[in-house]
């Protein structure tokens, strides 16, 4: 009986439990993401470390950072690195130090799991970034890939002096 109120608790920290078992409330697969505070790739990065140790992770944000978050689940599901388990929305209060007053804030949960072949794209990944030493001439043979060079520095546009 106490292993299933453990899980309930597990999955909806307000349930009641018995008071002989103790719960972390603290989800060490959760991911809070904002918008401000990191890049978009640092949560990417971070969400396919998670991966690796948890099999699967929670994605959440408040506010203006779920466009941030639905990019990070976007960009993961679309590298073939995870799968869609749950999404949850709702709204929550939070108070107003300089006002006093309650504001309402929307916010998402965006669960994901490993797919099959999550461990094979991340060692093929990381094969290839040990194959070019030097990123920059990578990324700059990617940005001048489609420049024909007797077009000059403006791909071939005359640019009025």
């Amino acid at each position: 009986m106490a292993t299933t109120m453990v899980a309930e608790a597990i999955n909806d920290p307000l349930a009641v439990v018995d008071s002989n078992v103790v719960v972390d409330p603290q989800k060490r697969n959760r991911i809070q993401v904002s918008n401000k505070k990191k890049p978009l790739y640092f949560y990417v990065n971070l969400a396919k470390r998670y991966m690796q140790q948890y099999n699967e992770i929670e994605l959440s944000a408040l506010g203006m950072a779920i466009g941030t978050v639905v990019t990070v689940a976007e960009i993961l599901k679309n590298k073939g690195l995870a799968t869609e388990k749950k999404i949850l929305t709702s709204t929550i209060g939070t108070k107003d130090e300089t006002k006093g007053r309650l504001i309402r804030k929307a916010k998402i949960e965006i669960f994901l799991g490993k797919t099959e072949n999550f461990d094979g794209l991340t060692t093929a990944a990381k094969a290839e970034g040990k194959g070019n030493r030097n990123g920059a001439t990578g990324k700059a043979n990617r940005i001048n890939a489609g420049k024909n060079p007797s077009q000059g520095e403006n791909g071939g546009i005359k640019v009025a002096e």
